[in-house]
């Protein structure tokens, strides 16, 4: 068990001022204790660790071997956690936002704009929990969060951002000549890269297929990732055609890593959507997140 193996903590402070300044007295005066206080939170200390960390003569002190190799563990371990204390007290009292969404949403869309966000709140300080599991992305600690669905979330207000628009996309150096000629007859032979997960509204290729109407079987699916940014990569890199959701590869779009092979798509119902809890809506610095999305995605700023 930890706490029989470590000493108490007021012995460890009195010995640091000790080794450091090599003086009972002046580490009585550092700590505001007597130099016999000091002395005997030392000799406490030797007694629980069976060694003695100090010579002592009748004006002086000097560090033993074991003394010396102890003062370099105990002086860094003390500063680490005087400087932990400081860091939570200062998270506590400063102004923070929570941001919980997707990997995907974090990695496509959010990422390149935080520069954007942290000028428009630069006092606040943006922590941002990305995972696609639920329990994390929308947790305790989450204040606003954009998240993929029916826009269904008891206890939470919830803002539609943008509407769910799924097409193919692949590497600008892929071939996908054919496809202009008879898309259907190319997507089924080409190398499919595909989304393994455990999410059943997420769009995979069996059922963007399907929306298409599009029933026969899959020729070449022998890439599957459970993390999206990985598709994406993969598709950037020239490994296969990967679905892209709409505003998700825009900016991959945009800049040539990715182009849209062909123009069919699926729209769903689903979406993605701003959620925030109920007592937060009206919270300063989630509406100013708020806006900023609306802003962002070309909505109307609710007043």
């Amino acid at each position: 068990m930890l706490k029989n193996r470590l000493p108490p903590l007021d012995p460890l402070i009195a010995f640091e001022a000790a080794a450091r300044l090599l003086s009972f007295t002046r580490a009585g005066e550092e700590l505001h204790l007597t130099q016999a206080a000091i002395s005997q939170q030392i000799r406490s200390l030797e007694e629980s660790l069976q060694v003695k960390l100090f010579t002592r003569s009748h004006r002086a002190v000097q560090l033993t071997n074991e003394g010396r190799e102890y003062q370099h563990t105990v002086a860094a371990i003390l500063k680490q956690l005087a400087g932990a204390t400081m860091d939570i007290q200062n998270v506590e009292f400063a102004q923070q936002l929570v941001i919980g969404c997707d990997q995907s949403f974090a990695s496509q869309w959010l990422s390149p704009r935080l520069s954007q966000l942290r000028q428009l709140m630069p006092a606040v300080t943006l922590r941002i929990i990305a995972s696609d599991d639920y329990n994390e992305s929308q947790g305790s600690e989450v204040q606003v969060a954009v998240m993929h669905g029916d826009g269904l979330w008891p206890g939470f207000q919830t803002l539609r951002l943008f509407d769910e628009e799924v097409f193919p996309v692949c590497s600008p150096g892929f071939d996908y000549d054919l496809a202009q000629q008879d898309w259907v007859s190319w997507l089924l032979q080409a190398p499919l890269i595909d989304l393994a997960d455990s999410h059943w509204n997420w769009m995979n290729w069996r059922l963007w297929l399907g929306g298409n109407n599009i029933d026969q079987p899959l020729g070449n699916r022998n890439l599957q990732l459970n993390s999206y940014p990985l598709v994406i990569d993969a598709a950037c890199a020239g490994h296969g055609v990967a679905l892209g959701w709409r505003y998700l590869v825009d900016d991959l779009i945009a800049n040539n890593q990715l182009v849209r092979p062909i123009e069919q798509s699926l729209k769903t119902d689903l979406g993605y959507y701003c959620i925030c809890r109920d007592n937060l809506e009206n919270d300063a610095n989630v509406v100013r997140f708020r806006n900023w999305l609306l802003q962002q995605f070309g909505l109307p700023i609710e007043t």
